[in-house]
């Protein structure tokens, strides 16, 4: 496998990742039409961590790690690596020294397809991870990728300069032309959830707060008493 390394991509606007990072990943999700999630097989290593970055890519051959060191060089102050293979793989790719070294670089956290390890270590260090598998299983450093083209995670496309943001609750990435619609879309969906939480601390319900009442009646639900079900032997 021959690959290529892409210097310099374009990236999303710096002032759009971090507006991005104040929202969750369900409220971005939500905003955008509930579009750019990846797989709920990615969670995190650590909890009640929320990371907002750019892509930086990594192509790998299942079980090696080659292209992870060359992606290193690539990454800089706000980015998210973020690594696939080329085939299905859940050997532990990552650990503990590579996060030492984005770390130094700036970099935000990792999104990765495949395995990691020394997750202790990462915990202990603070560097957000989100993996579809843990694995001591080690790799090799013999077959060529690419760094910074267009990969797939979780089921979804991402290239290089898109924002990636992530959380407990998962893992979407935000396409880099789509980052300012993004922010305008999730500032508005948290001020309606704000105004939804006020409603309910007053005691509103959902049912009359959305208009769920008419949808109940259209789709044929009705209220019985305890009496009116048991009687209709409905409840034996």
């Amino acid at each position: 496998m021959s690959g290529v390394i892409v210097t310099n991509p374009p990236k999303a606007d710096r002032a759009d990742v971090e507006a991005l990072a104040e929202h969750g990943v369900a409220t971005v999700h939500e905003a955008l039409g509930r579009t750019g999630l990846l797989d709920s097989r990615l969670r995190p290593v650590q909890q009640g961590v929320r990371v907002a970055g750019t892509a930086v890519t990594a192509l790998c051959w299942p079980g090696d790690n080659l292209m992870i060191h060359a992606a290193v060089e690539q990454c800089g102050e706000g980015d998210i690596l973020v690594v696939a293979t080329t085939s299905p793989c859940t050997d532990g790719l990552f650990g503990e020294l590579f996060a030492t070294a984005l770390q130094r670089r700036g970099v935000r956290g990792l999104v990765t397809g495949t395995g990691v390890r020394d997750t202790a270590e990462l915990r202990e260090m603070g560097f957000p991870v989100w993996s579809a598998a843990v694995s001591a299983q080690g790799t090799v450093k013999a077959t060529g990728g690419s760094v910074n083209v267009p990969v797939v995670v979780g089921g979804r496309s991402i290239h290089p300069g898109d924002v990636i943001l992530a959380d407990d609750d998962g893992v979407m990435c935000v396409p880099r032309a789509r980052s300012a619609e993004a922010v305008s879309a999730a500032a508005a969906r948290t001020a309606k959830e704000e105004a939804t939480r006020a409603a309910f601390t007053e005691g509103q319900l959902g049912l009359d707060r959305y208009g769920l009442r008419e949808t109940l009646a259209r789709l044929g639900v009705r209220y019985r008493t305890h009496e009116e079900y048991v009687r209709d032997g409905a409840g034996s």
